[in-house]
């Protein structure tokens, strides 16, 4: 563990093993004996004073972290919306289809394949748009590379497993149509 403290606009650093904080007053002492004007203040330990310098950085990824999780949310809250109107709008066909044998599961796999293609689509656009603006986010990135494919596939698979979900939802509810009512719907 280190302890640094300022001396006179000079910084010490000092290593120890024990507990930074237990060596501040023998610090002090050494210092005092060294020379009685020399004023010690402003004593923190390193972890301290890396996490002071990496505060703003770690500020703006909390904030960017935070816009990100709105945008899933809102991605997954239209998708889900596009869904359930897309069924709304094809209960008619639905219930015919099942009025003449499909299958829950048959109507549900229609549902899912049609929020699949939306899906695909959108991940094709949102990795062309972040491979372009690699170059952007460069600055903000630590210990990870603009284009580092681990990233990219785990947050394709994210927002693929976001998405199946608020597809599957409408879906579900397509399947339990009664192809009576639906029929009759106009």
């Amino acid at each position: 563990d280190y302890l640094a403290g300022s001396i006179s606009g000079m910084i010490l650093v000092a290593r120890t093993s024990s507990d930074p904080q237990s060596m501040v007053a023998p610090i002090k002492r050494e210092v005092q004996e060294l020379d009685g004007s020399l004023p010690v203040y402003n004593i923190k330990t390193m972890e301290q004073y890396l996490a002071e310098s990496v505060a703003q950085r770690r500020f703006n990824m909390l904030l960017l972290m935070v816009f990100a999780g709105v945008a899933v949310l809102l991605a997954a809250v239209g998708l889900y919306g596009v869904m359930s109107y897309m069924v709304s709008q094809r209960t008619h066909e639905i219930g015919l289809r099942m009025a003449l044998g499909a299958q829950a599961r048959d109507i549900l796999a229609m549902a899912v394949r049609q929020g699949l293609a939306l899906i695909g689509i959108g991940i094709g656009i949102g990795l062309v748009g972040a491979l372009a603006l690699t170059r952007v986010m460069t600055g903000l990135l630590y210990g990870v590379g603009a284009t580092d494919p681990a990233t990219f596939v785990a947050i394709v698979l994210l927002l693929a497993l976001v998405s199946m979900l608020a597809c599957y939802v409408p879906a579900r509810r397509a399947t339990r149509i009664d192809p009576l009512i639906a029929l009759r719907y106009e």
